[in-house]
């Protein structure tokens, strides 16, 4: 902000000398650059109280921006009111205000504009004019005009700007949200590859560990050494069971575990809903002959299809259903549900964020409370994956979403094994 009054100062003393001095106006410069030096003096007495780069208060920011507005109002006054095609200018503090402020703040700055270009319609010295020559006598009906269309300017504009900050900072938090489930996706996914990894890397000395432990059995010299001897082959044999069951996990993933055949990717993405009264059922169709073709295992995919399907189930009557189609050039996965579908209003807006039709936790089946970021989320990781994702309702009712990949982005090419 004082960088902007820096660049005002010097745009008004530019506007005043030239039009002073090229222009051959009557201009009272006293008047004028005292009101600029108030402003130029404001912007170090600023900059001598704050320290570092803190960032004003609202409170503050609010008496700076009015500071600025009845400056530019002492200005107008001094140089034709409304007259001066300058006026237009108190739009801009207002701008400021709503695209920065909190709305109760920026609606008295607004308040204040709009008075303050009332009083200049009436209470003004006049008009620069070359020297000699008499200011202009305006008509009542273009003073009407100049008015109105100034208070127009700054209402329309101070909505418009307040409008594209509110819908900004939702962005910004939708975007945060989306970020940190990605994050946690990942972490998980990263946590069971390195539960694999381990696993593979300690089969080995707890087999060593084992037959050493064996040996050490058969000829122990007494009672108490074969004891131990035998306590060491049980927990070893008790680590390598943990360590499959960890290789066995979903979530553990190395060269072999990251992928995953198209069959196995829709059932693991309906399997925690098939709970919940409704049928859920997974269906992959291709080519005659040829089978579901290996995916790569990636958790945003995974998350945002088991969110659809969550949702679907939310909505649906009886039945939910995904289908799997694939074809040499694209892979693509349908949610399906049975549900009312969308309505138009969500329809235009689906995939935005905060637009939702869930109900609440008390009439969900899954218990999730809707926010309107579901499936902003979940358009959102797809697309990072090269999906294409459309939302529709079905011929015979009920709501589709469907995410098309180009093949080469989702499928996993053989694995040849060592």
């Amino acid at each position: 902000m004082i960088a902007q009054r820096w660049l005002t100062v010097a745009g008004q003393s530019v506007t005043v000398l030239f039009c002073g001095l090229v222009l051959d106006r009557h201009i009272p410069y006293a008047l004028c650059f005292s009101l600029i030096a108030l402003s130029a003096w404001l912007n170090v007495l600023i900059g001598l109280a704050s320290t570092g780069q803190r960032l004003a208060r609202d409170v503050e920011a609010t008496a700076q921006i009015a500071f600025d507005i009845l400056q530019l109002s002492g200005m107008l006054y001094l140089t034709g009111g409304v007259y001066n095609p300058f006026s237009l200018l108190l739009i801009a503090p207002v701008t400021l205000a709503a695209a920065t402020l909190p709305a109760r703040y920026a609606l008295g700055l607004g308040v204040l504009a709009v008075i303050a270009t009332i009083v200049l319609a009436f209470v003004y010295m006049p008009l620069p004019t070359p020297i000699g020559v008499p200011p202009p006598r305006p008509e009542a009906s273009l003073l009407a005009g100049i008015v109105a269309a100034r208070i127009l300017g700054i209402v329309v504009t101070g909505l418009y700007a307040w409008q594209a900050a509110t819908e900004s900072a939702r962005m910004e938090l939708a975007l945060n949200v989306t970020e940190t489930v990605l994050a946690r996706e990942q972490r998980l996914s990263a946590l069971g590859a390195l539960a694999a990894a381990a696993a593979h890397e300690l089969g080995t000395p707890l087999a060593t560990i084992s037959v050493v432990a064996r040996e050490m059995a058969r000829g122990a010299p007494d009672e108490q050494t074969r004891e131990d001897a035998e306590l060491l082959i049980g927990q070893a044999a008790r680590c390598r069971e943990i360590l499959q069951r960890l290789t066995e996990m979903p979530e553990a993933q190395d060269a072999v575990h990251e992928r995953m055949s198209l069959t196995q990717l829709v059932h693991e993405i309906i399997e925690p809903h098939m709970i919940h009264g409704v049928r859920v059922e997974a269906v992959v169709n291709g080519p005659s002959g040829e089978s579901a073709p290996d995916v790569w295992r990636r958790a945003e995919v995974i998350h945002a299809l088991t969110s659809i399907v969550e949702n679907a189930v939310d909505f649906a009557r009886s039945e939910v259903i995904v289908v799997a189609r694939f074809d040499p050039r694209s892979i693509l996965i349908e949610v399906r549900d049975d549900g009312p579908g969308f309505s138009p209003e969500v329809l235009a807006k689906l995939g935005e964020p905060y637009v939702t039709s869930r109900p609440g936790a008390e009439g969900s089946r899954t218990g999730h409370i809707g926010m309107g970021l579901g499936f902003f989320i979940a358009k959102t990781l797809l697309e990072r994956t090269g999906a294409a994702v459309d939302f529709r309702n079905g011929r015979r009712g009920g709501a589709v979403v469907a995410a098309r990949w180009p093949r080469p982005a989702m499928e996993a090419p053989g694995f040849i094994g060592v």
